[in-house]
């Protein structure tokens, strides 16, 4: 019997593997990762572990999929610290929204009463980033100050935010403590 078809399914494996640990989008892994289990039952079932192709098809693909989902889906959220009862401009919250959007976050706006409390939830890594307000020098124009101490989110908002509304600063506090 020409058994030819069993050696692609099973190559289909360490390729979906590879192609997996490579992902950047966490939604395209986590497709990929049903399709690494189904590929998993299916050479299971085909080698005649039908027991074990089952418990894969089940617990690998189904459960754990949607696992990582709920997973995915809760952790791809960008908390933004803001001074309550401060107006930030709508076009600046909109800007960080279209920008976060592109890589799958969702912006949550986080409100402390004041600047100290902002920089202490931002020190205490309470939020990923502070956007709070400064006066600008003809004072008719509203400008804002934003810190952000993740350095892969201070780099897609530097290469990305188009508004000259704001300056951007990445804050590590890693670095300010170890020299202490």
């Amino acid at each position: 019997m020409n058994d030819s078809y069993l050696y692609i399914i099973i190559a289909l494996l360490p390729l979906t593997a590879g192609l997996l640990i490579t992902q950047v989008n966490p939604y395209h892994a986590l497709i990929l990762r049903g399709v690494l289990g189904a590929i998993a039952a299916l050479v299971d079932a085909v080698l005649g572990a039908a027991d074990v192709a089952l418990t894969e098809a089940l617990m690998g693909t189904m459960l754990s999929v949607a696992l990582y989902a709920i997973a995915v889906r809760s952790s791809l959220v960008l908390r933004l610290g803001v001074i309550e009862n401060e107006s930030i401009s709508e076009n600046l919250i909109s800007d960080f929204r279209s920008i976060f959007n592109k890589h799958y976050m969702r912006l949550e706006l986080v409100p402390y009463n004041s600047y100290q409390c902002l920089q202490t939830a931002l020190q205490e890594k309470e939020v990923h980033a502070t956007c709070a307000p400064v006066l600008a020098s003809d004072e008719c124009e509203q400008n804002y100050q934003t810190e952000i101490r993740v350095k892969r989110i201070y780099q897609i908002v530097e290469s990305e935010l188009s508004s000259p509304n704001t300056v951007i600063n990445y804050v590590d506090f890693a670095a300010s403590e170890e020299k202490h």
